[in-house]
């Protein structure tokens, strides 16, 4: 069976000529190439910004690129048939298709209404800071260019328990809205700023039956419009975790099948959060391991890292069956709220990884195989130019996962600086089998066991950093060799 692997095939400031549902389609075969089994899209429907959004401020879930609002019909990334397309070419390839889905909150409402509220403090937002008055709030969504096609529910204020702008005030705070429903926001799973439903724009509220049906309607449509095989689903820690759990139920069942879903449980500070979410959801998803992450991210800007821990308290450790292993997104990029991108020397490091281990599922990204360029503007406003350099060793990584990163792996984390392990391959993977070796200090070497299967046999540095050949003695052990700030990863000689 073939090692899963996935890639983000989008950044925040993707901007090249050719749109990027046709760049997917021209690359499908590429990607299969490289052992890429899934490619996580970014958000397909329509955005507050049509043209021009990445995709999170989300209006009409219904609109792919179809109609006539928010400034145009295409999203930032082409029109419906084009998404169709990108995924077919995916699916022909034998790669699947995951959508990216936000249900934290909807953006760009079309008429205002009168919503009693009551504003609380932003840092406890358990805490009312008035009494019950009125403003007017974009709560109502008609979605006038669509007209009623493919569902004719009508979003308004009873659908979502808070928003951040006053209209007729012309001021911005945390207003909880006093609906229906309920008072006060949901429990949700993070209780950061005592409770951390309020993220952004309108916040849809789960307690409203109506706003749960439409959307389990929704994932219906939107399985059967596009074909897509799972879902990486967003913000998960603001959301009803109830709700999470009924959706996915939902879809399996209606589809008979289990889909792919990877859920987005930010955390950077123990892996107790990320639990406390397995246990609630009932390992309904994979969670991106941000703890790895984050280890990556500190061991690239601190050389006394003790690289022995580099695991330590990460999901990929304590929970590898549900981890999905990343080096950077699009949330971590430079000029970000959660910058913390890991430097360029480290990344090879870092992806050996996530690739070449046993555990985890690895998740590449867009610009590490084809780079990208953009100027932004920084929290002083002044103009950044950014430069993300494509790194060869990772499309190369990718190639021996899905051909030899595969049967026993042996853990040499025994060093501060030099750390490696082997995996001994399989019958059923021809010449599988490497060792990989990685330095954060001065050139590094270690004696490792691959395995008597090898006895005598030649191995070779695929990275081509290290020109000499390494034999294997008749213990199945050998000698293995780093650059200095490097990784080699040895594979078998052959030919």
């Amino acid at each position: 069976m073939q090692n899963q692997t996935l890639i983000q095939f989008f950044h925040w400031y993707y901007n090249e000529a050719q749109n990027l549902w046709t760049k997917v389609a021209s690359e499908a075969t590429h990607l299969k190439e490289i052992g890429i089994t899934a490619v996580w899209l970014p958000p397909a429907y329509k955005s507050n910004n049509a043209a021009y959004d990445v995709g999170y401020a989300t209006y009409d879930l219904f609109d792919l690129g179809e109609f006539d609002q928010k400034g145009g019909v295409n999203t930032k990334y082409g029109a419906k048939d084009e998404y169709i397309k990108a995924i077919e070419a995916l699916h022909e390839n034998g790669v699947n298709a995951l959508a990216d889905i936000v249900f934290n909150h909807k953006a760009g409402g079309d008429e205002v209404e009168k919503v009693k509220v009551r504003t609380v403090n932003p840092d406890n937002r358990n805490e009312f800071t008035s009494d019950v008055f009125e403003i007017e709030a974009w709560t109502k969504f008609t979605f006038p260019g669509r007209q009623g096609k493919y569902s004719e529910f009508i979003w308004d204020h009873n659908c979502f328990s808070g928003v951040d702008w006053a209209e007729d005030l012309k001021k911005s705070a945390i207003y909880s809205i006093q609906n229906n429903v309920g008072e006060g926001f949901e429990e949700v799973p993070s209780t950061e700023l005592g409770n951390y439903d309020y993220l952004m724009f309108n916040d849809i509220d789960y307690r409203n039956r109506a706003v749960v049906e439409e959307l389990k309607y929704w994932g219906e449509w939107v399985v059967e419009t596009t074909k897509v095989d799972g879902f990486r689903l967003d913000a998960v820690k603001h959301i009803n975790p109830g709700f999470i759990t009924e959706w996915i139920d939902h879809l399996n069942q209606k589809f008979n099948r289990e889909f792919f879903i990877v859920a987005e449980d930010w955390n950077v500070v123990d892996i107790e959060g990320q639990l406390e979410y397995i246990e609630l959801t009932g390992g309904r998803t994979q969670i991106f391991d941000s703890l790895l992450h984050h280890n990556f991210f500190t061991a690239s800007k601190d050389e006394r890292f003790d690289m022995q821990t580099i695991f330590n308290d990460t999901l990929v450790q304590v929970k590898p069956e549900l981890a999905v292993t990343f080096v950077d997104n699009h949330d971590s990029q430079p000029l970000q709220a959660l910058e913390s991108y890991v430097d360029f020397w480290f990344r090879p490091l870092a992806y050996a990884m996530i690739l070449l281990r046993l555990q985890g599922i690895p998740c590449l990204f867009f610009p590490d195989l084809y780079g990208g360029i953009y100027d932004d503007q920084d929290q002083e406003g002044n103009q950044v130019h950014v430069e993300l350099v494509a790194i060869p060793a990772v499309e190369t990584m990718s190639k021996i996962r899905s051909a030899l990163a595969y049967g026993e792996q042996r853990d040499y984390f025994d060093h501060g600086n030099c750390v490696g392990w082997t995996r001994e391959g399989d019958e059923e993977h021809e010449n599988s089998g490497l060792a990989v070796l990685l330095s954060t200090g001065e050139e590094g070497y270690k004696k490792m066991e691959i395995g008597k299967r090898f006895a005598g046999k030649t191995f070779v540095d695929a990275l081509g950093y290290r020109e000499q050949e390494v034999v294997i003695d008749e213990n199945g052990w050998a000698e293995f060799h780093c650059n200095a700030g490097s990784v080699s990863v040895w594979v078998l000689k052959v030919g």
